[in-house]
Formats: C-alpha cells, sequence, structure tokens
C-alpha cells in the first residue's frame, strides 16, 4: 500500500487564490457603486417620488447612515460568528434594498431600499478580513490593496453606467441592475470563497452597537444636513452636542465591557490611532475631486469657466482615475513590501495633494480634468492600499473585521465632512448668472485647494505612524513546522 497523501478531490481543493480575490473584488466594487447609484436622478427623485426636494435628499442621507452604523457591526459580526456568512448577509441586504427600490414609486420604500443597500457597506473590510485569512502571506499585500481600492473603482465607473442606464431605460432599471448584481456577487462568494476558521467567538455587544450607532447618526446628521437646517439652528448644535455626549458615555462602557464591540484598547495603539487619523483626511481628499469636477463640467460655458457637458461626459472623465485606482494597486503592495506601508501612504497623500494642485492650475480642456482625476486616483490607490495593511499589522487576526470596519468608517466621515465642507464654501461664493447664483470659479478652486489641504494633512499624520519594514501580516493560520518557522499555506 502507498504511503503518498491522498490528492485532494476537486470539491475538496480550495480555491485559488486568484479566484478568491476576484469574486471579493467584484463583491466590493458592486456595494460601492451604490454610492453614485442615483446620482443622475437625484434632481428627478422630488418628480419620481412625488414629494419635496428637502424629503428627497434622504434618499442619499439614509444609506449613509446605514453605512455608518452597519460597517463597524458588520465587521464584529464577522469576527464572531464567520466573515464568509456576514459577507453574505450584507449581499443579501444589498439585493433586498434593490429589489425594494426598484418596486417603489413614493419616498419611504425607496428610503427604506436606500438604507437596506447602506447596510451592505461592510463588504469590503470583511473582504480584506477574509484575505487576510485565506491567502498566502506573499499574495496578502496586492490582494488587500486591490479590494481596498475596489471603493474608488465602483464609485468612478458607478456614474457614467448609471448615467447610461438613467438616460435610456425606466429609472427603476438602476435599482434591478444593482440588484442583479448582488446576486451575482453573492452566488460567486458561495461557490467559490471559503469560510475562514479564524473566529474570536463571545456573545455580542448589543448596548456597545446601540451606543455606537445613536452616537454616529447624530454626528452624520449634523455633518450631511447642517447646511439645510443652519450650522448655528438649534437642530445641527443639539445633534453636535449629542454626538458628544452619547459617544463619550459610549467609550466608557466599551472600555468595562467584557466583549466589547470594539476594543478602544487595541483601536488606542499608536499605529491603528494615527492610521485611522489619517484615513479621515484621506477621505476627505478623495471626496473632494468628486464634488467639484462634476459640476465644473456641467456648468454653461457661458459662465467662462464650465464647459456644459452632459452628465455621461462628465461621469466618462471620472471613469479612467477608477481604474487607474485598480492598476496602482500591485505598485502599492510592491511599495510597501520593500519600504513599509507607512511610506506607501505618505507617497500616496503627496501624489493626491500633487493632483488638486495640478486640476487648481489646468481647469480650461477636458483632458485637464482627466489627467488631474488620474492623478488623485493614483494618489488614493496608493493610500487605500497601505491603510488596511496597516491596520491588519497592529490587531490580532481575530480582530481584524471589526478594525478594518472601523477603519473604513473613519474614511465615511472624511467624505461626509469634505460633503458638507464643500456645500459651504460653493454656497457662499456665488457668481450671478442672469437671475442665478453660481458657484464662482473661485470657490471651485477652494474646494480643490481644501482638498490638496486634506491630503497634505494626512501626509503630516501618517508620519507619526511608527515604521515597519514589512507590509503583509503573517498568515494567521499557518502552523508551526516543528522547527520554529511559521509554514506558509499553499
Amino acid at each position: 500500500m502507498s504511503d503518498a497523501p491522498a490528492r485532494p478531490t476537486a470539491a475538496e481543493a480550495p480555491p485559488r487564490p486568484q479566484a478568491i480575490v476576484a469574486v471579493l473584488a467584484f463583491g466590493g466594487i458592486v456595494v460601492s457603486l451604490m454610492q453614485t447609484l442615483v446620482i443622475p436622478i437625484v434632481a428627478e427623485l422630488p418628480t419620481l417620488l412625488h414629494a419635496a426636494a428637502s424629503d428627497t435628499a434622504w434618499v442619499v442621507t439614509a444609506t449613509l447612515l446605514a453605512a455608518a452604523v452597519a460597517t463597524p457591526v458588520m465587521g464584529r459580526l464577522g469576527d464572531m460568528y464567520g466573515k464568509r456568512r456576514m459577507l453574505l448577509v450584507s449581499l443579501a441586504m444589498l439585493v433586498i434594498g434593490s429589489a425594494t427600490a426598484a418596486l417603489s414609486d413614493s419616498l419611504v420604500p425607496m428610503i427604506v431600499g436606500r438604507a437596506l443597500q447602506g447596510l451592505a457597506s461592510g463588504v469590503i473590510p470583511l473582504g480584506i478580513s477574509i484575505m487576510r485569512d485565506e491567502l498566502p502571506a506573499e499574495r496578502l499585500g496586492s490582494a488587500t490593496a486591490m479590494m481596498s481600492a475596489s471603493l474608488g473603482v465602483g464609485g468612478a465607473l458607478g456614474l457614467p453606467a448609471a448615467a447610461v442606464i438613467a438616460d435610456n431605460f425606466d429609472w427603476h432599471v438602476l435599482f434591478w441592475a444593482s440588484a442583479a448584481m448582488g446576486v451575482v456577487a453573492a452566488v460567486l462568494v458561495l461557490v467559490l470563497v471559503p469560510e475562514s476558521k479564524v473566529r474570536s467567538g463571545g456573545r455580542f455587544d448589543a448596548v456597545g452597537a446601540a451606543g455606537m450607532a445613536a452616537g454616529l447618526m447624530c454626528l452624520l446628521l449634523a455633518i450631511s444636513k447642517g447646511a439645510d437646517w443652519g450650522w448655528g439652528s438649534a437642530t445641527t448644535l443639539g445633534l453636535f452636542a449629542a454626538a458628544v455626549v452619547i459617544l463619550l458615555a459610549w467609550g466608557l462602557f466599551e472600555l468595562r465591557v467584557e466583549a466589547p464591540l470594539v476594543d478602544l484598547r487595541t483601536t488606542a495603539r499608536r499605529q491603528v490611532l494615527v492610521t485611522n487619523l489619517a484615513s479621515i483626511a484621506i477621505g476627505f481628499a478623495m471626496f473632494s475631486m468628486s464634488l467639484v469636477i462634476p459640476q465644473l463640467l456641467q456648468l454653461p460655458t457661458q459662465t467662462g469657466y464650465g464647459l456644459g457637458k452632459s452628465l455621461l461626459v462628465s461621469g466618462l472623465v471620472m471613469a479612467p482615475s477608477g481604474l487607474v485606482m485598480m492598476a496602482v494597486a500591485p505598485v502599492s503592495a510592491a511599495v510597501s513590501r520593500t519600504r513599509g506601508p507607512k511610506v506607501t501612504l505618505m507617497i500616496g497623500a503627496l501624489i493626491v495633494a500633487a493632483g488638486y494642485g495640478l486640476n487648481i492650475a489646468l481647469m480650461d480642456q477636458l483632458w485637464h480634468f482627466v489627467l488631474a482625476s488620474c492623478v488623485i486616483g493614483a494618489g488614493i490607490g496608493f493610500t487605500y492600499g497601505a491603510m488596511p495593511t496597516l491596520i491588519m499589522g497592529a490587531v490580532p487576526a481575530s480582530e481584524t473585521g471589526a478594525a478594518n470596519s472601523l477603519n473604513t468608517l473613519m474614511r465615511s466621515i472624511g467624505t461626509s465632512t469634505a460633503s458638507a465642507v464643500a456645500g459651504v464654501v460653493l454656497a457662499h461664493m456665488t457668481t450671478a448668472f442672469g437671475p442665478y447664483a453660481l458657484p464662482s470659479e473661485n470657490g471651485f478652486r477652494t474646494v480643490l485647494a481644501l482638498g490638496a489641504g486634506a491630503a497634505l494633512l494626512g501626509f503630516v499624520v501618517a508620519s507619526f505612524i511608527p515604521r515597519q519594514r514589512t507590509a503583509a501580516p503573517s498568515a494567521p493560520l499557518a502552523a508551526a513546522d516543528g522547527q520554529g518557522t511559521p509554514a506558509v499555506k499553499a
């Protein structure tokens, strides 16, 4: 009888790393498409849903709030009960939410559907965590960079795709298409992504989840609606004050509970804390581009600085930046391997700042915006590839999902703040155009300068991250080979 070990059957053979990366990145792109899905129809929503414009704004706000709450919760649940399981739950929320919105013709079901879509936002941090558990250490850096970049890729590619659908089909098709993509992503995950054996177990911190949700909703509501309600209004100030009180009380509770939703002691480690602070600045810098370039492209040429292009053209101008993000992911991983992810993050921040500087100087031709957005996209690809590597290098494998989800939340806070700040600047720096007041050219330049400033702030903050020479954490499931050396998974 032969002593050779039996070879696994096709059904038992583990999926190839390439398949895992491709499926998870596709899922990340599908979820990030929700950011730009409704942009082509925002102006028409009051007519389509038979509601006031101030009410239809909740179609966007509901997704933001749901995502902020769901991201850290799903990350923690993934650590406890299985990341693949929670990934499938997130994709199910996306499908259900998309179908709900597709069947709606009034405001309430549309808001419900968009909130359910926001609950799927945990897909990207969960995907990164699965990669840490399942991929060989030498593949982890490039894979996480690719997955992290999918957040920007989906946002960039989603605008032209959504514009094409909105221009040529009934608006409900936007949501049927997102539901179909969610189903495809879920099936691929079921077939090709294994369930991780790395779990923390324990009891879910429901009180901590409720406290965090309340604090974040107060904070993000104040940021996103402050311009509409008035920054000095009692509602806005009251929400900011409530956010401070609730989050402080939540933090004290989390420090005392045995199994917290967010381990604040781990979060307070210098590498994690500083990376999260840098992520807020980078999130602000990333979104400034999305707020300025489409508006400049669509303003009428009679203004002297608008290019008079359609929404579809604007989306096509932005689309290459998403492809650049994906293309630089392997480069980002290579720099992290040789110089460390801290250096990668700092390089990316400088590239983003340079892109904004370029856009401030070049605002007259279509190719100017393509060039500037691609440079900014390259910088975002560098930074978004480095952040999860820095986080995973400082937390145990059993807390990867929660830690990555918190980092994703920090970026979202940055983008929400960028939207609010840009809204204030453009509302106050205007120029008369017939009977209308439009944002002035200097207003747009100011927002671009703020984006550059945020990127430079991210560079300065990142300089305080402890130096580390290697990018990828060792494979957490590796077993000792008997000579003290971790065995690398094939």
